[in-house]
């Protein structure tokens, strides 16, 4: 009998998640584990790297609990981006801390840097969030043997799935690095000498979906093809099947993502970021993208920082159990600002409090946040497409929220819709996997499988005066610590 399921395993900022897909893309199985994120210094925002190999293999051994593991057709990688790991090629073992995208330690070093000439050739600023300022930080302040290698989190959880054989990454984490050449498709010696990486300590770049090893047989009791490796929200624009040029989508997650299929020529946009949407064969799709740093971040602050909520969950019935925000906007630069300011020195602003502002109005102005934060974005890709977006597609976690959903939009004066799965980031980088292992025949296969969608239109109020005056705020927020 041929292999029936895919394992995807989403290894993320805040989690990591194994789901394990049958055929019709039905979830069999799936299982989680919470990723702790510590902060030591104002700015600096780091994780332990054994945390995310055990979170890991834990979430997909209790996926893969009761099944057969030869029946298991692939394995697909998705990841949270721009992280950097550094370990050491003989003993497996983490050097440092890993630091996380968020992180904006190497903001002063950032800011010296000729961010037209980086984007001229990588797609992207010179911005903190990518990751090779931080490992050339990792390099001047961590004494690291000859043996050290690096990757993003896709080349760390491949090292450990396939025993230590393969240092590898595709070509999609490769584009966030800012040591990528767009147009080449490789490494770029000259960018590798900018910013102090040796090449060698770099994994190979491979296709997004392909031949990416085997898992070594003791992980999960027999080996297992690895078929698929992708940023996470390239896999979620795959899992949304935005598989022709203009298709958008927008993931609400830990950050907020707007990402774009581009088609096969290097788009060029002087506020979004150009970058590989993914690569099979030598065929390479692009995609166009904006950032927002921090989305249900915000809500897991009021929830963990500031003891506002129980559960992110209910944030959803404070925020309607008032009426408007109170005159409150919050502008959610906690780890500064991404697309369209690129300000890392931008901080996290409450304004328009009064004795009447309760702690309704608070959780309710950052939700508000995250739909004004869209609109940004999404107007930036109408301007760059040349055409209008007519319809959002939406995923994440922060989706389940119904008043975001519906603010957003408002906000927008266009139907978002959002899939009944939510977890697009896992169903992308099965697809890719299960086409790359012949579970699916196509693409147009694997999407015939994703399941119904709920559309939430507009209901016709204009937020338009309430966007204006969140844009004065962001005003104010932005500089802060410079």
């Amino acid at each position: 009998m041929p292999p029936r399921f895919v394992l995807s395993i989403d290894a993320g900022t805040t989690g990591n998640r194994a789901m394990l897909f049958d055929r019709d893309m039905r979830v069999v199985a799936r299982a989680y584990r919470e990723l702790p994120v510590s902060f030591p210094r104002p700015g600096w925002v780091e994780q332990d790297a054994l945390e995310i190999r055990d979170g890991c293999l834990a979430a997909a051994r209790e996926a893969l609990a009761g099944v057969d593991p030869r029946d298991v057709a692939a394995i697909g990688i998705a990841n949270q981006r721009e992280t950097v790991v550094v370990w050491d090629r003989e003993t497996g073992v983490p050097l440092c801390p890993a630091i996380v995208w968020q992180d904006r330690r190497t903001a002063e070093f950032c800011g010296t840097l000729d961010s037209a000439f980086l984007r001229r050739r990588t797609g992207l600023p010179g911005d903190p969030y990518f990751s090779a300022s931080k490992l050339r930080w990792i390099r001047e302040h961590v004494l690291l043997p000859e043996s050290a290698i690096a990757g993003t989190v896709d080349s760390w959880v491949l090292w450990n799935l396939t025993g230590g054989r393969r240092h590898a990454t595709d070509a999609s984490n490769a584009s966030r690095t800012l040591l990528f050449d767009l147009r080449s498709g490789d490494w770029d010696p000259e960018l590798c000498a900018l910013f102090d990486v040796p090449p060698s300590m770099l994994p190979s770049i491979t296709p997004t979906g392909g031949d990416l090893g085997a898992s070594d047989p003791a992980v999960f009791g027999a080996e297992i093809p690895i078929a698929a490796a992708i940023g996470d929200q390239q896999s979620a624009l795959f899992g949304q099947a935005c598989f022709r040029p203009g298709d958008a989508k927008a993931t609400f997650g830990t950050g907020l993502f707007l990402v774009c299929n581009a088609g096969r020529e290097v788009p060029v946009s002087g506020e979004l970021l150009a970058t590989v949407a993914w690569r099979f064969g030598d065929e390479t799709t692009y995609a166009l993208e904006g950032s927002a740093f921090v989305a249900g971040a915000a809500v897991q602050w009021l929830r963990d920082g500031l003891g506002l909520l129980a559960s992110a969950a209910e944030s959803e019935a404070a925020a309607e159990s008032v009426s408007d925000n109170g005159g409150v906007y919050f502008v959610p630069a906690l780890s500064g600002l991404g697309t369209p300011y690129w300000d890392p020195s931008a901080r996290g602003l409450f304004i328009g409090l009064t004795r009447g502002t309760t702690r309704a109005h608070l959780v309710r102005s950052v939700l508000e946040a995250i739909g004004y934060q869209t609109r940004e974005l999404v107007e930036l890709l109408g301007a760059a497409l040349g055409v209008p977006i007519s319809e959002l597609r939406v995923d994440g976690g922060a989706t389940a929220n119904r008043f975001l959903m519906r603010h957003v939009a408002d906000v927008l004066g266009i139907p978002v819709s959002r899939p009944e799965m939510a977890e697009l980031t896992a169903a992308g980088a099965a697809g890719i996997a299960g086409i790359t292992a012949g579970m699916w025949s196509s693409r147009e296969d694997f999407a015939e499988r994703l399941g119904a969608r709920r559309r939430f239109a507009p209901s016709g109020i204009s937020r338009d005066a309430e966007h204006a005056r969140w844009r004065e705020a962001v005003e104010r927020s932005r500089r802060w610590a410079s």
